[in-house]
């Protein structure tokens, strides 16, 4: 269903109204009640229906458009996967081009659009695994990486710069992080004489991809800082930059604390309560600067470290339960469910409180009217 925002966008841009007018009525459709022969709704009533609203409006990625479009993926779907079992590596990319000529360039299909770019990157993978295997025998996974990773990244950005897919675009800059983080690495290896930096220097291993995770974050927020209203193609770039960067920057900031198991399990017999309220207080930080910026990727990414650490504290801290599993997965849906229920009275709260210098920044907040 075409979003109230989106609506009045394309209104503007035939004509029927003028962007003025387009950006004072959102607010004004969304606050609105219908008219359904009852009531009239209470203040409060009003509000809620206005925050949801708001909500579902605040973070919309086009993917679909309706359900030609959902056909047609899987129609894509099938015959990639059907040709790639009878046919080549090499018969696979053609296809590709050719559905891409149709379907992005020229229909403009968004959700084929996402599946024949992951099929390109899938495709990509295996050409680069084939060209290292032609070369010369390489000693570890650092050197692959720098082989591979140039690769995909030189495809990808050419696949942008010919259908302006913003996952494309999202993909290429993971994959020029992921690289400097590998250049690095291998850089340390030469300087240092070790072949298990992982192992032997996990601090300054863990500093390296925190740093590169900070990297992809403020790549992710220059492009939300550039759309703030999403209404272009930005937002989706950051939408699916914001996607690997905040798992990328959790779990960066999570290694610090499990230095010591960096060659077995994290979450292992030596994790102490204290170290999963140490997990509980980064995923709670985390989940904050979603509401901050308003992207849901920092809470979703989250979801796994929040259980196993509630699971840690009650398992590990005296807590007599018969069933830790069934109580941290209520927990963690609970949790979910007040964020998401509540997300733009939470953000109105902690908005509320920064600098104006940051919040004009942003992706507005909307203050309902009781």
């Amino acid at each position: 269903m075409v979003s109230i925002r989106d609506a009045l966008s394309s209104a503007a841009d035939e004509g029927i109204i003028t962007a003025a007018q387009a950006e004072k009525l959102v607010p004004y459709l969304l606050t609105a009640t219908p008219d359904t022969g009852d009531e009239k709704r209470s203040a409060p009533s009003q509000v809620l229906l206005a925050d949801a609203l708001e909500a579902e409006e605040s973070e919309q990625p086009r993917f679909v458009r309706g359900f030609h479009d959902i056909l047609i993926t899987i129609g894509v779907i099938v015959a990639l996967v059907g040709l790639w079992g009878i046919g080549s590596l090499f018969a696979v990319f053609p296809a590709i081009v050719i559905l891409a000529e149709i379907l992005i360039r020229r229909q403009r299909l968004a959700l084929p659009a996402v599946v024949l770019t992951v099929a390109l990157a899938h495709w990509t993978g295996v050409f680069a695994m084939l060209v290292i295997d032609w070369g010369p025998e390489f000693y570890d996974g650092l050197m692959i990486g720098l082989v591979a990773l140039p690769i995909w990244a030189t495809v990808l950005v050419a696949f942008y710069w010919r259908y302006r897919v913003p996952l494309a675009l999202a993909a290429t800059l993971v994959s020029l992080a992921l690289l400097a983080v590998d250049i690095v690495l291998l850089l340390m290896t030469k300087a240092t004489g070790s072949f298990y930096i992982f192992f032997e220097y996990p601090g300054l291993s863990a500093c390296v991809f925190l740093i590169g995770a900070l990297g992809l974050f403020t790549a992710a927020m220059s492009y939300d800082i550039a759309d703030p209203t999403r209404k272009s193609r930005q937002s989706d770039v950051a939408f699916w930059l914001h996607l690997a960067a905040a798992p990328a920057l959790l779990y960066a900031m999570l290694s610090f604390i499990f230095l010591r198991n960096v060659t077995g399990e994290w979450w292992g017999d030596a994790t102490s309560p204290g170290d999963a309220a140490a997990v509980l207080a980064i995923v709670v930080l985390f989940m904050m600067i979603g509401l901050i910026i308003d992207r849901r990727a920092f809470v979703t990414s989250g979801l796994l470290s929040l259980g196993l650490a509630i699971w840690t504290i009650l398992q590990r801290g005296g807590v007599d339960f018969s069933d830790y599993f069934s109580v941290t997965v209520l927990a963690v849906g609970v949790v979910v469910l007040l964020i998401g229920i509540f997300w733009q009275v939470l953000r109105r709260a902690i908005v509320s409180v920064l600098p104006v210098t940051i919040t004009s920044r942003l992706h507005p907040v909307y203050r309902a009217k009781g």
